[in-house]
C-alpha cells in the first residue's frame, strides 16, 4: 500500500470512528468473521447504504463496536477460506447481483484494522444466498419482513439522479478549487466571493456540486464537474460530455472546414460556445439604400435555446457520444444522446421533462436556460423574427436532433417546412393566448397582404394533414381562428 493510500484509509477510519454507536451503513467488529455473517453484513450494509444515499458502506474489523476504539484484529482476509475456496471468491459467488466489495488491510499505531468497502445497491437489493437483508436498529433483518423499508429502497433506486453521483472522489478543498471554476459561480449568481475557501466549499456543498466524503475529503459530483469544470478531461468518464462544433462547406458532411471541441463546464463555457457558433454561422447579404450589407442567417436567441436544450436533455448514461452542433451553409443541426421524452408534435404544450432536472434548475436560475417549458417557444420566436422555418425536431431510440433552416424567401421553403411552421406557430399562439388568425400567420411567414392567398393555401394544407382545425366552424371566414388538433 502506498503512503498516499495508507493516509487515506487512516483518515477514513478516524472519520468512521466518530460516527454514532448505531449507524445503518457502518458496522464495527473485532474478530468475529464467520463467512456467513460477513455475507449477511455485505447484503445488509449495501442495501442500508443505498437507503441513506451513500456511495459506500463499511464493515471494520479491529474497532470495538461500543467505544469505537481501535483494538486491532486477528482477521486476515487473504488467509481466510471456506472449505478449500478463498473467502473473498466464495462471497462473490454468494451475492446477487455481484458487487465489487474489497478488503483493505491497514496497519495503525494501535493494531491492524481491516476495512471492508461495500458498494451500495444501485438497481436492485443486494442478496446473500438469495436472501436480501436490511439494517433495523443494530440488527440485520430479512428485507421481505419490512415492506415499508423495501418500498423505500426500490424508490431510492428510481430517484437517484446521475447528477449527484461522483465524478471524482477523495479530493481536498484546495483541489476542489483547482478543478472547478468557483469564481464563475459567484459571477453567474451575482454574489460576492467568500473571503475563505471554507465559505466556497460550504456554498458548493449546498448546491450539490461537491459532497463531503466519509474520510473528510470531498467528491466532485457529475453536476459540479459538468457545470464548472475548468477542463472536463480531468474527470474520468466525462470527456464525452464535451461540446463539439463542426462547420461544413456546403450542405453535406464530406467537407468539414472547422472542428472544435469545448472542454469547459457548461455554465462556465456557455457564452464562449454560443459566440463561437455565431462566428461560424453563414452570412447572407442584403442591399438597402444602394449599400450591400451582410447579416447572420440565424438568430442568436434560437441558437442559445438550442444549445441549452442540448445540455439539459441529454442522456448522461450514454457513452461515446458528444453533444454535437453541426453548421452547414443553410442549416444548423444539434444532436444529443437520448431520445426526446415527449411527443415531437406536443413539444410546445407538454409539461417539460428534463433528464437532468437539478442541472436544468441551476441553468435556469442563472438565466442560461429559460423557465420551464419556454425553451422551444423562444427558439420559435427567434425563427419567427427572421421569417424562416420553425425548428424541426427528430428523435430516435438513442438520439434527439434539432434543426434550424434558412431560406431567402418563402418560395424556397419545402411544403413540409410550410406545414410544420404553420402548425408550430398555431401551437405557439394557443399556449400564449394569441389568436392564430390568417393575419397572424401571414406575419409569421413574412407574406404581404396582397399575397394572402399563399398563406390560405398553407393553412388549408395544414388542416388537411390534421395538424390544426378551425376554432369555430360557424363563424365567417374573415374571423377564422385556428387551434392545434389536440386543443
Amino acid at each position: 500500500m502506498t503512503e498516499e493510500k495508507k493516509k487515506y484509509y487512516i483518515s477514513l477510519i478516524e472519520e468512521l470512528r466518530k460516527l454514532p454507536k448505531e449507524t445503518e451503513w457502518a458496522e464495527f467488529k473485532v474478530n468475529n468473521h464467520a463467512p456467513n455473517e460477513i455475507g449477511e453484513y455485505l447484503s445488509t450494509l449495501s442495501n442500508s447504504g443505498a437507503l441513506h444515499e451513500k456511495e459506500t458502506a463499511y464493515l471494520l474489523y479491529g474497532v470495538h463496536d461500543e467505544t469505537h476504539d481501535i483494538v486491532g484484529t486477528k482477521f486476515d482476509p487473504k488467509e481466510a477460506k471456506v472449505g478449500n475456496e478463498e473467502l473473498e471468491n466464495w462471497l462473490i459467488t454468494q451475492l446477487t447481483p455481484r458487487i465489487d466489495f474489497k478488503f483493505v488491510e491497514v496497519d495503525t499505531e494501535k493494531g491492524p484494522v481491516v476495512v471492508v468497502e461495500i458498494p451500495v445497491a444501485k438497481i436492485q437489493p443486494t442478496a446473500f444466498k438469495g436472501v436480501e437483508y436490511i439494517r433495523v436498529g443494530s440488527y440485520s433483518k430479512k428485507l421481505k419482513d419490512f415492506p415499508e423499508k423495501e418500498r423505500k429502497l426500490w424508490r431510492a433506486f428510481e430517484i437517484r439522479p446521475y447528477e449527484t453521483m461522483p465524478a471524482k472522489e477523495n479530493v481536498n478543498s484546495e483541489t476542489v478549487t483547482k478543478l472547478l471554476d468557483t469564481g464563475a459561480f459567484y459571477t453567474l449568481m451575482s454574489l460576492p466571493v467568500p473571503s475563505t475557501r471554507d465559505g466556497i466549499i460550504h456554498d458548493f456543498s449546498e448546491y450539490g456540486f461537491i459532497k463531503r466524503m466519509d474520510n473528510g475529503n470531498y467528491a466532485v459530483t457529475n453536476m459540479g464537474a459538468l457545470l464548472f469544470a475548468k477542463d472536463i478531461r480531468q474527470f474520468d468518464y466525462l470527456e464525452n460530455k464535451r461540446i463539439r462544433v463542426i462547420r461544413y462547406k456546403g450542405s453535406g458532411r464530406t467537407n468539414a472546414i472547422r472542428d472544435q471541441f469545448f472542454y469547459k463546464g457548461y455554465a462556465v463555457g456557455f457564452d464562449n460556445v454560443v459566440n463561437y457558433i455565431m462566428s461560424m454561422l453563414p452570412q447572407g447579404e442584403t442591399i438597402e439604400t444602394a449599400r450591400r450589407e451582410e447579416f447572420i442567417m440565424f438568430p442568436e436567441k434560437a441558437v442559445r435555446e438550442m444549445l441549452g436544450n442540448l445540455m439539459i436533455h441529454q442522456d448522461m448514461t450514454a457513452h461515446g457520444q458528444s453533444l454535437m452542433v453541426e453548421i452547414f451553409d443553410e442549416r444548423i443541426e444539434a444532436t444529443n444522446p437520448g431520445s426526446l421524452l415527449v411527443d415531437v408534435d406536443r413539444i410546445i404544450d407538454t409539461a417539460p421533462h428534463a433528464r437532468n432536472e437539478k442541472m436544468a434548475d441551476f441553468l435556469r436560475l442563472v438565466h442560461i436556460c429559460e423557465v420551464r417549458g419556454s425553451g422551444f417557444d423562444r427558439m420559435e420566436e427567434g425563427m419567427r423574427d427572421w421569417k424562416i422555418p420553425a425548428p424541426k425536431v427528430e428523435t430516435g431510440e438513442d438520439f434527439c436532433r434539432t434543426m434550424l433552416y434558412w431560406h431567402e424567401s418563402l418560395a424556397a421553403w419545402s411544403k413540409e417546412e410550410k406545414i410544420r411552421t404553420c402548425y408550430i406557430y398555431v401551437c405557439y399562439c394557443y399556449v400564449n393566448g394569441i389568436d392564430a388568425t390568417n393575419t397572424a400567420l401571414r406575419e409569421r411567414l413574412g407574406v404581404t397582404d396582397k399575397n394572402k392567398a399563399v398563406v390560405s393555401r398553407i393553412i388549408k394544407e395544414t388542416v388537411e394533414k390534421g395538424y390544426i382545425r378551425l376554432f369555430d366552424e360557424t363563424t365567417a371566414p374573415r374571423y377564422y381562428k385556428y387551434v392545434p388538433y389536440w386543443a
